[in-house]
């Protein structure tokens, strides 16, 4: 009965962090890029009472023994990141990836970030930049802004702007705008903002060009929603909280059960 107890209680515990990524999960149904997360869970060791295939006492073999589980764990957090779908804003700088790449952004300290979220913006030095004002690598700098008629980007990445000088319209290229992928893009680690960081799990991040080697193309007034699909949440939301429930009444029982053999007189 105390090892029943425990095993609830794991169950509890399991399932308490199951909520919470869950509730992450459908309070960013509405963020640019967001990759919805999903827990997994794997079951504890065992109390081996009979081990199976042992000889028993009568010299027959045992087919399958006595095992006894000592509950759940949460073995990981894994973000899942299947494409998102589009959203047409017909906005210059928002940018949506079809494919597996990543943006490159440059972070305050010097280092390196990821992301998906191509809501873009131009800075006050004429760089495009995130919303948090981080610098898009490589780095993209619009000279005159005054003039500036509109940005083009297309499909491969090339940056190009249209001026208007004394009625003459002229197109300047900027740049191009590079894509990152990763072997194991599940081993990215998140650090809020929309951004990630590469990890030894992830492994370094290989540079192509958008539209090819499967790296995804670019479009341009678009941008690539949460791939969070709100009704199969509410589900997941159902199904954690009748197994906490379950989980707990499993703790009850085993406490009544105790309080039964305590009461128990000679």
């Amino acid at each position: 009965m105390i090892r029943a107890l425990w095993t609830s209680a794991s169950g509890m515990a399991a399932q308490q962090t199951n909520l919470d990524v869950v509730s992450h999960n459908i309070a960013n149904v509405n963020t640019v890029g967001f990759k919805q997360s999903r827990a997994n869970f794997e079951d504890l060791i065992y109390q081996n009472i009979k081990d199976p295939g042992v000889v028993s006492a009568d010299g027959n073999r045992v087919p399958s023994g006595i095992q006894v589980g000592l509950g759940v764990k949460v073995s990981d957090v894994s973000k899942i990141f299947s494409q998102g779908s589009l959203k047409h804003t017909e906005r210059d700088l928002d940018v949506a990836i079809e494919g597996r790449g990543f943006f490159k952004i440059e972070l305050p300290n010097g280092g390196e970030a990821y992301t998906r979220a191509g809501n873009f913006q131009i800075d006050n030095e004429g760089y495009i930049v995130t919303s948090e004002g981080y610098k898009l690598m490589p780095n993209i700098q619009v000279n005159s802004p005054e003039t500036l008629v509109s940005i083009s980007i297309s499909p491969n990445g090339k940056v190009n702007a249209v001026r208007n000088e004394g009625g003459t319209q002229t197109v300047e290229e900027l740049g191009d705008i590079k894509l990152y992928r990763f072997v194991n893009p599940a081993g990215l680690k998140a650090i809020g903002q929309n951004l990630f960081l590469a990890t030894e799990a992830s492994s370094e991040a290989v540079e192509g060009d958008p539209n090819t080697d499967g790296f995804g193309k670019l479009s341009q007034g678009f941008l690539e929603s949460s791939n969070v699909n709100i009704v199969e949440e509410m589900v997941n939301l159902i199904v954690a909280q009748r197994a906490y429930e379950m989980n707990s009444k499993g703790v009850t029982t085993s406490d009544e059960m105790l309080r039964t053999v305590a009461n128990l007189k000679s």
